[in-house]
């Protein structure tokens, strides 16, 4: 499978997912600049890393979204091509329009950065093993994940929520949730196949024995070998 990294301006993430794509997974991995109008030929997955793409400037992913490449990346989506969003991607996918809802300023309005615990609440081709737990890295002002009731429900009903923070044992607590996300979301499934999935966590930041833990590979190796 080969990978395209999207970069915008602001982007800050798109070194160590460039690393965990073609280093650590052995991916074959390109990149697409903000103007190009397509994605480099060949392209299997789209990965949009996180930052503060053009400052955060109006929202977070608000002015990312009207980006050139974003035309390709929609295309990209529609016709089953896989697309990863971290964090800023994350945010970048719900202004487009990729993804339901809207990511939020944290319920304390604080900065969050650390390691936290998601549990894999979904399969799908990011995710794999009902139950499982994962310590992966957050850094984040705007992630509390927000919908109304209906999407709420439609992506529980549909099996598109596929992480929710938790404890170390895989409970969901108030104290577990970083940012408030309602239902503690912390990554959702988006399109007819789930080709689409954006989540707040960093799995690049969690992808080496080296740097903390291997937890993040899983993502990457569960999407790479479909």
């Amino acid at each position: 499978m080969r990978a395209c990294v999207i970069v915008f301006p602001g982007s800050n993430a798109d070194a160590e997912m460039i690393h965990t794509l073609r280093d650590v997974c052995g991916a074959p991995t390109t990149v697409a600049w903000h103007t190009d109008v397509e994605l480099p030929s060949g392209t299997d997955l789209v990965a949009i890393p996180g930052g503060f793409s053009y400052g955060d400037y109006l929202r977070t992913g608000a002015i990312a979204k009207t980006s050139p490449i974003v035309g390709a990346l929609r295309a990209h989506a529609e016709r089953g091509g896989y697309v990863l969003g971290v964090c800023n991607g994350f945010q970048i996918l719900t202004e487009a329009g990729l993804l339901p809802g809207a990511l939020t300023r944290n319920l304390h309005q604080r900065f969050e950065c650390g390691d936290w615990f998601v549990k894999v609440t979904s399969e799908g081709p990011f995710t794999r093993s009902l139950g499982e737990v994962w310590k992966l890295p957050i850094a984040h002002g705007e992630g509390r994940y927000q919908a109304d009731p209906e999407t709420l429900r439609a992506l529980e009903g549909e099996g598109k929520i596929g992480l929710r923070y938790c404890t170390a044992e895989g409970e969901r607590e108030e104290r577990a949730n970083p940012n408030g996300s309602l239902e503690a979301i912390a990554g959702i499934y988006g399109g007819p196949r789930k080709n689409v999935f954006g989540l707040m966590p960093h799995p690049e930041r969690m992808s080496e024995a080296l740097i903390g833990g291997t937890d993040g590979r899983k993502l990457f190796e569960r999407v790479l070998s479909q």
